[in-house]
């Protein structure tokens, strides 16, 4: 049965296409967001005051979901100006500095490194970690900060995330909707993975070569800058400073080893990690700057806070319009879907899925197509069952490829919402690094869809 499409559906998908295009235009997007948000609430309500009303609760809305993001990013930074401003920074990366000499060691390196922790702890305590550590190192070598941010987007909210084969939520939720064993869908993914891993990583790295050589991409970012300054040698001591330098990979090494043993993942990983940070800055500030420690300590809190939300501020008009295409809309507007919606995205993403006929190539593209549309929310994980679900329609009637058709799905939802493509699930890294994410997300767009195409043509031979 053809899901009914209403206005609501049509002029979300309108607008998706009005977003995008200004944003390859490199023009800004919150007018045209907040537009967005008021035509669906006035054409879903009928009412004036309640659409204005709509516009502000759905700011609302989207800072409440992003404000563990901001937080923990506004502590990491605020952590890092105090070890630039005491050197101890340069003590710390000057053992890294000795292995990574060239920018290509930098980028593969911190790529493969933020894999393999993303595969255990999930990319955003994995992200922390990496700006904390390696960042520095990698912007002393030559690699822009834009370059470390796509690594760590390609590699961790890419390949571990769309994989996720030691956590396994994510083939847990797609195995449950298309009623298939989870080591079936674990299995299916890992050549799908490996091909996306490979062809977005190489292609971004080509891309990153190639505009560094011929000027277009430069050390501009405002931690460069940040990094690239002198620390005042009188604060601290040589010896305390590379008692900090030891001391503050030996706390982050602790909370690794807490995650693995106390089992924490995803948001309580993450926790861990910002707490941590606050505990080192208070103790640099107080080593550092002795009776001005408190003050200093507060100075350091608000210049983190002030980066955080200046960031984060282009950001939140258009995720308050994309959180319409999940259960925000409910939320924010109210109860005016269809009975049978299941939200504007996944009503999208199934519309599509019955209305293309059924073979081998064509449920390869569909699946790719629906796990992109689904995870326009920004979310990755919100609608990768819908794709097992449509997986399981289109190998019923194929008689075969379940398990692929599942992985697909799950990877295209996972690579476009869980990181890579979606500015505002993007932005842990982009805010570490220092960068624009809207940058950030062109810089991704093209690596990534040559992923997706590639990946899905394999797909079609092992369906």
């Amino acid at each position: 049965m053809v899901l009914e499409l209403t206005a609501l559906h049509w002029i979300y998908v309108l607008f998706i296409f009005l977003i995008i295009g200004f944003m390859v235009k490199k023009r800004d997007t919150s007018l045209v967001s907040i537009i967005g948000i008021f035509l669906l609430a006035i054409v879903a309500t009928g009412s004036l005051s309640g659409s204005v009303s709509s516009v502000f609760n759905s700011f609302i809305y989207a800072i409440t979901e992003l404000l563990p993001t901001i937080l923990v990013i506004s502590i990491i930074v605020a952590m890092s100006r105090t070890l630039t401003v005491t050197g101890i920074n340069d003590a710390m990366i000057s053992p890294f500095a000795r292995l990574i000499k060239t920018p290509a060691l930098a980028y593969w390196t911190i790529g493969i490194v933020m894999m393999i922790i993303s595969w255990f702890f999930w990319p955003s305590p994995a992200v922390a970690l990496m700006g904390a550590v390696l960042l520095p190192v990698a912007v002393r070598v030559g690699l822009p900060a834009l370059g470390v941010a796509v690594a760590m987007n390609l590699f961790g909210h890419g390949i571990a995330l769309s994989g996720d084969f030691i956590i396994q939520a994510a083939p847990k939720l797609t195995a449950d909707a298309a009623d298939i064993p989870v080591s079936s869908v674990v299995q299916a993914s890992i050549p799908l993975v490996i091909v996306m891993g490979v062809v977005t990583t190489v292609t971004a790295f080509y891309f990153l070569k190639r505009d560094m050589k011929n000027g277009k991409l430069k050390s501009s970012s405002s931690l460069e800058v940040e990094l690239t300054k002198t620390s005042d040698p009188s604060l601290l001591t040589a010896g305390t400073k590379k008692l900090f330098a030891l001391l503050i990979p030996v706390l982050f090494a602790a909370d690794v080893a807490a995650m693995s043993i106390l089992n924490l993942q995803g948001g309580d990983a993450t926790a861990l990690v910002g707490g941590t940070s606050i505990f080192i800055l208070l103790l640099i500030s107080l080593a550092a700057h002795k009776n001005k420690g408190l003050e200093k300590t507060t100075g350091y809190l608000i210049e983190g806070f002030q980066f955080g939300f200046k960031v984060f501020g282009a950001v939140i008009p258009i995720a308050a319009f994309f959180y319409l295409g999940d259960s925000g809309f409910t939320k924010i507007i109210g109860e005016f879907l269809p009975e049978t919606s299941q939200g504007i995205v996944n009503d999208l993403g199934i519309a599509l899925a019955s209305v293309v006929p059924l073979s081998a190539e064509v449920g390869a593209v569909t699946l790719t197509a629906v796990g992109a549309i689904t995870g326009l929310d920004g979310s990755g994980f919100s609608g990768i069952s819908l794709a097992g679900s449509v997986a399981a329609i289109f190998s019923t009637a194929i008689g075969a490829g379940a398990a692929t058709l599942t992985a697909l799905g799950q990877i295209a939802a996972i690579w476009v919402g869980g990181g890579t493509l979606v500015p505002w699930a993007l932005i842990p890294a982009a805010a570490i690094c220092g960068v624009d994410p809207f940058e950030l997300a062109r810089r991704n767009l093209l690596p990534v869809t040559i992923g997706l195409i590639v990946t899905t043509i394999v797909a079609m031979f092992l369906i």
